[in-house]
């Protein structure tokens, strides 16, 4: 709930600096002093990558992890030409 915050209170700078004319993009300094007062995020925090279908080759053992299924008989290993199969 804390990241949401943080968030909200960054784009509302933007907002309010914006509105005021002020420079309100990420690199002028009305803009990172204001965020340095009201205690917003500087930077979004990365979110964890979710992967549902990991596809493993055959020959060589590589893996490759994919949100959305794939067709393996069109798709092939990118090293060694291999087929592929569905492991999760």
């Amino acid at each position: 709930m804390d990241t949401l915050i943080g968030i909200i209170k960054h784009e509302l700078c933007h907002y309010h600096l914006h509105i005021n004319g002020y420079g309100h993009q990420h690199r002028d300094k009305d803009f990172k002093i204001l965020l340095k007062k009201v205690g917003g995020l500087r930077y979004a925090p990365t979110l964890k990558a979710s992967y549902k279908n990991i596809y493993v080759c055959q020959n060589c053992g590589k893996k490759y992890y994919r949100q959305r299924k794939i067709n393996t008989s069109k798709y092939v290993c990118s090293h060694c030409h291999g087929k592929l199969k569905l492991i999760e």
